[in-house]
Order: structure tokens, then sequence, then C-alpha cells
């Protein structure tokens, strides 16, 4: 683990216990051992560790995800519309419920209304959701597995819809009345599962 990895650990271990606007920059340093100033050699500001931060836990936890990509061009002709956006999002929920992944997406989600950093982040996986669904759901309109009217709203409607889902889900964790994002082995709660059934039979060909 190099210097930068230490911060980022350090940083999200601290916000995890006292939020992100409780931890200075000095308290960063003397948790890796390090003097402040140096600190400002790796990451220029707190924002800077945060933005940092997001995408390197979201690769770690992409490379350390057991669910697999989906080769959609295989799927299309021995799946089903509903197997293949339960695989697609098993993999994406095998990646935002990773340990890591978890404890920074709490913190953002407690501090998203008062910290432009966190909405930013929060906006950008949003919208990397979406991105990814049009282009999953156009996909499957040219091979004949979803209704290939109005696609780009039908993506906007599923990706939206799974990103509420998470938020319900997120509370329910913050809230200590969940401990995880999935439900029993499946990594995917059982009312996205729901979803995905009701979307798939109005969607589907």
């Amino acid at each position: 683990m190099n210097r930068k990895e230490e911060i980022i650990y350090a940083t999200l271990e601290l916000a995890s216990e006292s939020g992100m606007k409780g931890v200075s920059m000095s308290q960063i340093a003397d948790k890796v051992g390090i003097k402040a100033p140096s600190l400002y050699n790796h990451f220029k500001s707190k924002d800077d560790i945060i933005r940092e931060m997001y995408g390197f836990l979201r690769q770690q936890a992409q490379n350390n995800s057991k669910q697999k990509t989906t080769d959609y061009a295989k799927a299309f002709e021995k799946k089903s519309l509903e197997e293949i956006l339960m695989g697609s999002l098993s993999t994406y929920m095998g990646i935002v419920s990773d340990k890591y992944m978890l404890q920074f997406f709490k913190v953002l989600y407690s501090e998203r209304s008062t910290s432009n950093t966190a909405a930013a982040i929060m906006v950008e996986e949003t919208e990397r959701m979406i991105e990814k669904s049009r282009d999953l759901f156009y996909a499957l309109a040219v091979h004949g597995k979803i209704k290939n009217e109005n696609v780009d709203t039908a993506a906007m409607t599923y990706a939206l819809m799974i990103h509420s889902l998470i938020d319900y889900r997120m509370d329910k964790i913050t809230a200590g009345q969940e401990t995880s994002f999935g439900d029993g082995k499946s990594p995917v709660p059982q009312k996205m599962i729901e979803f995905i059934r009701w979307f798939s039979k109005q969607n589907g060909m």
C-alpha cells in the first residue's frame, strides 16, 4: 500500500466515525503518522482526498467483485430480459456493496445535502448508472429483447428507480434496520428483484 492509499483509508476510517466535516487535515496526518505539511504533498485539500477516494475505492471494489461482467452478446440469445437485467444488477450491486464502498457511501449520503463534493460524486454515480443502462437497453432493443419504443425513457426510468431503491436500502442500513445491501445469498435486495420482474414483464418482447 502506497502513501496515497494509506491516506485514503485513514480518511475513510475517520470520516466513518465522525463524518467528513468533522475530520481535519491534521487529524488525517496524525492517523497516517506523518506531518501535516507532508500530507499536502499528496493532496491539496480534503475535497481532493474525497474525490480521489471515490475513484480508487470504486476501482478496488470492481477488481475485488466476485461477480463477472456479463457477456451480453452471448446472453442475448440464451437468456430472458429478466435474467439479463438481474445479471447486470448483480454485478453492479457487488461493487457498491463492497465493504469500503459501503463505508464511503454512508458518509456521502449523510453529507450530500451540505457538501458540494459529496453531492457531485453522487450525481456522477447516478449519471454513470443512467449511461450504462442506456447502452444496455439499446443493445437489448437491437437484439429483440425489449420494446424499441422510447428506449431512452425506459433506460432512464429503470436507472432512476434502481437508484431510488439503493437510496432506500442505504437509509435502512443507516437507520440500523438492515446490515447489508443484499437479501440472503443475493447481493440484490428483494425489492429490486421484484421491480426487475415487473419491469421485464412490462417491457420485454
